[in-house]
């Protein structure tokens, strides 16, 4: 008898962003030209540890190339790390019994740097257990602190949007400083990484646009200094716009906005360092102010997303159905740039073990000496990326999204499976 084709797994993990879904489409178009089934973890990795499958091929052409264009996690995505193979191998050798159970061979895992650690102990563990499956990774993480790849799918679209946010900002402020608001402080994403409050630095052109100060993770927080620089800021243009990141830390290494708690990767929960910035600067210098903290709308907002970022995260997802197809196994996939202006990349891939876990934090020379603005390498580097515009449609005003059926594939295994906590 001929062996049956093999059907893939393909799942969502961490923060989702605007382009996700396009790289979900990319996996499911190039899966289906190629007669491969694909079922889709509900709620990420969990789906697949409590044999909660989703069947892809009951969905229309139609809307799985909608995904293209609609935020947020069509199959639901999650934060729940496995830990070492070691402490937690019972959920690791179910994952297996349920990628057998549905005679699943490939396993695509779109994630960020814990996703990408999941996939790959994953990957060591169908050796031991002696099963046949390819395991590959589709980057995914606003935050773009993955290694060896030019840039993260995800950031590209919150990096546009930062920029765009706090340049229509500034002229509002500019507006009204003479005798209002003279402050404004936007609260953005990046716990160690400061990609995304660098990014805002795009806006500012001139001297005198916005932001005018930038507060990043990678450099320690002087209140001095920073006091200063915000004075001069007031007396120079009658105002001043600062971006900050959720993960700015004082000189003793500690996050100015630590709320006591973690997340479900451990990660300390961040969050607050807008009003105690702007209160700081009320106290000491009696200036009026508002801040904003962009939250989830930074990472939502389809409506604006970097068309860039949009084809590099469909052509991610596709290029890791064709790989896998090759036999490639245990890597993910990656944007190599060949040049800047114009801005020319290609695809390719890295070893797992490799990326696991490895931040990739902004360098220094692309930060200004004083440590509150990026260098003109900074933006060489993070201007293409927000480049063209990829409108989905809209009807009535409003942009419109797809909702997939997400029908569930029927279960095989008998015995449930109790998630740690």
């Amino acid at each position: 008898m001929p062996t049956r084709k093999k059907n893939a797994f393909y799942a969502q993990s961490g923060g989702v962003t605007a382009v996700i879904n396009a790289s979900a489409c990319g996996v499911i178009e190039t899966a289906r030209k190629h007669g491969i089934k694909v079922y889709a973890g509900r709620n990420g990795i969990i789906g697949a540890l409590t044999e909660d499958l989703i069947d892809t091929s009951k969905e229309s052409a139609k809307n799985i190339a909608s995904l293209r264009h609609t935020p947020g996690g069509a199959f639901g995505s999650c934060r729940y790390k496995l830990k070492s193979l070691e402490l937690h191998k019972a959920e690791y050798e179910r994952l297996i019994e349920v990628f057998k159970a549905h005679n699943i061979g490939y396993f695509f895992y779109n994630g960020g740097g814990d996703s990408q650690d999941t996939i790959h102990k994953v990957s060591q563990m169908s050796k031991i257990m002696n099963y046949p499956l390819i395991c590959i990774g589709v980057p995914k993480t606003i935050d773009n602190d993955l290694p060896f790849t030019d840039a993260c799918p995800g950031f590209g679209s919150v990096a546009k949007y930062i920029a765009t946010s706090i340049r229509e900002v500034g002229y509002d402020l500019l507006s009204m400083s003479v005798s209002s608001t003279k402050i404004f402080v936007m609260e953005v994403m990046g716990r160690n990484a400061g990609w995304i409050a660098a990014a805002s630095g795009l806006a500012s052109e001139k001297e005198d646009e916005s932001p005018h100060i930038i507060l990043l993770p990678e450099i320690a927080f002087n209140e001095e200094k920073f006091l200063l620089k915000v004075e001069k800021c007031v007396k120079k243009h009658g105002h001043c716009s600062i971006v900050v990141s959720e993960g700015l830390q004082s000189k003793e290494g500690l996050f100015l906005s630590d709320v006591g708690c973690v997340d479900a990767f451990g990660h300390v929960q961040l969050g607050g360092v807008a009003p105690m910035i702007a209160k700081l600067i009320k106290h000491n210098l009696g200036h009026k102010y508002h801040w904003a903290v962009a939250d989830y709308m930074q990472r939502s907002a389809r409506h604006m997303a970097s068309k860039t970022d949009v084809t590099q995260a469909y052509d991610l997802g596709k290029a890791a159905v064709l790989y896998a197809l090759k036999g490639k196994n245990n890597i993910m996939t990656t944007i190599v740039r060949k040049s800047d202006k114009p801005y020319r990349w290609t695809i390719s891939y890295v070893d797992l073990e490799k990326v696991a876990n490895v931040e990739s934090k902004m360098p220094r020379n692309f930060i200004t000496p004083d440590g509150f603005h990026i260098t003109e390498a900074c933006r060489r580097y993070l201007s293409p990326l927000i480049h063209g515009e990829d409108v989905p449609p809209f009807k009535n005003g409003l942009p419109q999204f797809v909702k997939l059926k997400n029908l569930p594939v029927k279960k095989k295994l008998k015995e449930k499976f109790k998630l740690k906590k």
